[in-house]
């Protein structure tokens, strides 16, 4: 298998072919993760990557990979992790994904080890874990605060060692079907804009999520929910699009960095949030029910910082994001903001200037180069930037196949595992647990296929003849000024606070953005033109924000990641029910559908969590 001739069908376009047993589209950890697995089941492997290998947007994820290894805490075992994870998703989680998770991450993140990645120890040789928001223990494995970047480096050796094929700055445009089961996908060269066409009897999707159709954002250029919108396209369901998660602390300064990530880890290794008159805020902003879990005042937070956690009463600032970045936001509404529209992060007098260079040197330096901050010396300006999508595309939690055969989802771009709010640092979790699993489930129905089914020449020739639309118009709009009218579409209607007026605006602007996307052109060759990744990228950016917004209306309350200002309060009616979104005929449609149903001794670990959401 692998690379074949130039082919085509009956039409003038000429394409490459390359086929495979298994097809992953996205080289993150999710992918490279599922790569592997599919590789030592013996299947043959291709992975899809928009960019370069090793520049996966899972190098961001700085502060630490979440498991329940007892390193401090004999106790923290997975019931507890698992506990933490439904809490902090506001009980929407699939409880099975959710206990998988909890169950299999320390395995996950010995295995890395065995693979070579560096954790930080403890004196006596035990990986090193540091606290983060939401979680009851100190539970992070990390290597600094550059964890994502150690994960990378470690599973592209393994998949690259192990013989996977990678396709590096190809994107993936259209995903065909034989009959009612994945049959390929159709991208194209970004260096010389011909096509090439991947067939394959099982496809993995882990491209991320969609926060470039945000203003003010942490993700990388890549991050345009192509993997979303592929896969509703295909015929599959998204699970939750409404929960985006605002990661609280984002550079604010200057505006050519806004929205880089300012890791929790600083908030984790004794970081305060104070605004501009000194007053650190998040102890007015703790929920009632939860006050019991975290310190009243800045003495007993101390005690914390400084290893008294006898009572386990941690710090507010580490309580889950969705409430941090509230505040932060009001703060600022308020009046009580930064110079530059944040608050400040202070660590510097908190710790010691090695303390912080050696527990947070990607920090250091961020702030030293892109702001001129010494943040050993001086505080952070930080605000709200968007950075996780909860939402995805529904998935079996043992397998990750989604509801159409064939096609598997893993990583961001799968749904289910974090409810309406993501816990610091069970995204990297996320990534290996229900990576590995992708992989092996993928392998096993690329077994059970037999023949690659077949392609349709026809359909690809349209998908080719549509992608290629905008260069035979004389005329019509840029597709950049289309790009930053959604951006700004989306921050101001689709942010952390929304209302139902809003969302109609929002979804009635994004169908006008497509009619104009319809008409509008490219210029120059094929070849190097981010005019026309553009173009193609907003089909996708569109298609996601269309279905978060219609996911956020259907939900008329507020609950983890989503604040409807219009509906601010949690409704019990909506505590067992998520949102799912379908495409049929180009028509979106929203609809309900309950979570599934914990057993009771899973309930009874629990029960507590559930009532205080």
């Amino acid at each position: 298998m692998g690379r074949g001739a130039e082919g085509g069908g009956v039409g003038a376009h000429t394409y490459e072919t390359v086929q495979h047993d298994v097809l992953v589209i996205g080289a993150g950890g999710a992918g490279l993760r599922a790569a592997i697995e599919a590789k030592a089941e013996g299947a043959s492997v291709g992975v899809v990557c928009k960019s370069l290998l090793g520049k996966a947007h899972t190098v961001m994820a700085e502060g630490g990979i979440a498991a329940a290894l007892g390193t401090e805490r004999a106790e923290d075992r997975w019931q507890v992790h698992f506990r933490d994870t439904m809490r902090g998703g506001r009980g929407l989680n699939d409880w099975r994904m959710a206990k998988i998770h909890a169950e299999e991450a320390p395995v996950r993140v010995h295995e890395l080890e065995a693979w070579g990645a560096l954790f930080d120890r403890t004196p006596d040789g035990r990986i090193l874990q540091r606290p983060f928001g939401g979680h009851s223990y100190s539970r992070l494995a990390h290597v600094g605060d550059r964890t994502g970047l150690e994960m990378i480096r470690t599973l592209q050796d393994k998949a690259v060692h192990a013989g996977v094929d990678v396709y590096m700055e190809c994107t993936i445009i259209r995903l065909f079907k034989d009959g009612d089961r994945m049959a390929g996908a159709l991208g194209y060269w970004r260096a010389t804009g011909r096509f090439v066409l991947f067939r394959a009897k099982a496809i993995v999707l882990a491209t991320g999520g969609a926060g470039k159709a945000w203003l003010i954002t942490s993700n990388s250029w890549e991050y345009t929910g192509d993997g979303h919108a592929l896969a509703l396209a295909a015929g599959a369901d998204l699970l939750g699009m409404e929960f985006v998660q605002f990661h609280p602390t984002g550079m604010v300064w200057p505006p050519s960095v806004r929205g880089t990530l300012v890791t929790e880890g600083v908030r984790g290794e004794g970081g305060v949030l104070r605004n501009t008159q000194g007053e650190r805020f998040m102890f007015n902003y703790l929920p009632a029910a939860w006050r019991n879990d975290y310190a009243a005042d800045e003495a007993e937070a101390d005690l914390w910082v400084k290893g008294d956690r006898v009572h386990n009463r941690r710090p507010p600032e580490l309580v889950t994001r969705d409430v941090v970045a509230r505040a932060i936001f009001r703060e600022v509404h308020e009046g009580r903001g930064t110079p530059h529209g944040g608050v400040y992060l202070d660590i510097a007098s908190r710790r010691d200037a090695e303390y912080i260079k050696r527990k947070l040197p990607s920090m250091y330096h961020q702030f030293r180069q892109l702001a001129g901050v010494d943040i050993t010396r001086d505080p952070m300006e930080v605000a709200p930037t968007c950075h996780y999508m909860r939402g995805g595309v529904k998935v079996d939690p043992e397998t990750q196949e989604s509801t159409v055969p064939g096609l598997f989802a893993a990583g961001e771009v799968a749904a289910g595992l974090h409810g309406a709010n993501r816990l610091g640092g069970n995204s990297l979790s996320d990534l290996v647990v229900f990576g590995q699993r992708a992989g092996w489930g993928a392998a096993q129905c690329a077994a059970r296929v037999g023949a690659v089914p077949r392609v349709d020449s026809a359909q690809v020739e349209a998908a080719i003849r549509e992608a290629l639309g905008p260069f035979e118009r004389s005329e019509g709009e840029s597709p950049f000024v289309l790009q930053d009218e959604l951006r700004h579409l989306m921050n101001d209607n689709v942010g952390i606070t929304r209302t139902g007026h809003g969302l109609e605006e929002a979804i009635a602007g994004i169908a006008r953005l497509r009619e104009r996307l319809a008409r509008s052109r490219v210029t120059g060759s094929r070849a190097y033109n981010p005019g026309w990744h553009t173009w193609l990228d907003l089909h996708f950016m569109l298609t996601t924000s269309e279905a978060v917004a219609r996911g956020a209306l259907e939900r008329e309350e507020s609950r983890g990641a989503q604040y409807r200002a219009d509906c601010p309060e949690a409704v019990p009616e909506w505590q067992v029910v998520n949102v799912l979104v379908h495409l049929a005929d180009g028509t979106m449609s929203t609809r309900p559908e309950r979570v599934p149903e914990m057993p009771g001794d899973l309930r009874s670990m629990v029960e507590e969590a559930y009532r205080r959401v």
